[in-house]
């Protein structure tokens, strides 16, 4: 089974982010849908409403396919520049790729609505963990920044930092290049697992997977890898505002 979050972003001036549901895909490739606590959150703080697709916060919703509200964020197969999107992705284009792998490297994002999707983060039984997500915020760095982003290479190590003040969300986890320049940041939805963890038992690292040439959009451009390995009695991602509301 593969599972997805979906998060919501609540409108100015907070734009906060709830988790608001979950996706899990199953191998014989039936869908389920359900929302979690933090939709319940994010209805009494910032006046979220069920989304269309999914009109009740207690529903279960299960289908042979996947739901068109996350088919409608992968790209068409049929279009032509699609083998050079999943290389953008450093996937196969030759061989048969999930839509919801795709899905979990591009966040689905859309700009007509406020919503993001991302992977859960799996704890293996040796405590390791992995994931893979873009660079954030590579347009709202300095161009000098920028720059050293684009001379970065594969297998590039990278520098964690934890940040207090960030103007969006408060705390944030940076990447710095191995010299220390900032240049973006890692998604919102790993800051506040990562935090724990570094505080707890700091062995996580993070590395370039893939520079992307600049016929990619800068949301595209620098593939980066996260891992290390969770403390015994730690679960990512097992907060209150991700448990589903419907069993």
């Amino acid at each position: 089974m593969s599972t997805l979050f979906v998060a919501w972003q609540a409108p100015p001036p907070t734009r906060a982010w709830f988790p608001i549901g979950r996706l899990d895909a199953e191998s014989n490739h039936s869908f389920l849908f359900r929302y979690t606590r933090g939709a319940l959150d994010a209805e009494k703080s910032s006046g979220f409403r069920p989304l269309v697709s999914f009109p009740k916060f207690e529903g279960r919703y299960e289908s042979q396919e996947l739901f068109p509200l996350f088919k409608n964020r992968v790209l068409d197969p049929s279009r032509k520049d699609f083998a050079e999107y999943l290389g953008w992705l450093d996937l196969d284009p030759t061989k048969h790729v999930d839509p919801i792998e795709i899905l979990g490297l591009t966040g689905g994002e859309r700009q007509t609505d406020s919503l993001e999707v991302f992977p859960q983060i799996v704890k293996e039984s040796d405590r390791s963990f992995s994931c893979r997500f873009f660079l954030h915020g590579l347009r709202h760095v300095s161009t000098a920044a920028r720059e050293k982003a684009n001379d970065l290479t594969p297998n590039s190590p990278l520098q964690i930092a934890v940040e207090l003040n960030n103007p969006v969300g408060g705390l944030a986890i940076q990447l710095q290049t191995a010299d220390g320049h900032m240049i973006g940041w890692a998604p919102r939805y790993l800051v506040r697992d990562l935090i724990d963890v570094i505080n707890e038992h700091p062995e996580v690292s993070a590395s370039v997977v893939r520079v992307n040439e600049f016929g990619a959009p800068l949301a595209r451009r620098i593939l980066i890898e996260l891992k290390g390995r969770l403390p015994v009695d730690f679960e990512p991602m097992s907060s209150a505002q991700f448990q589903v509301i419907a069993p």
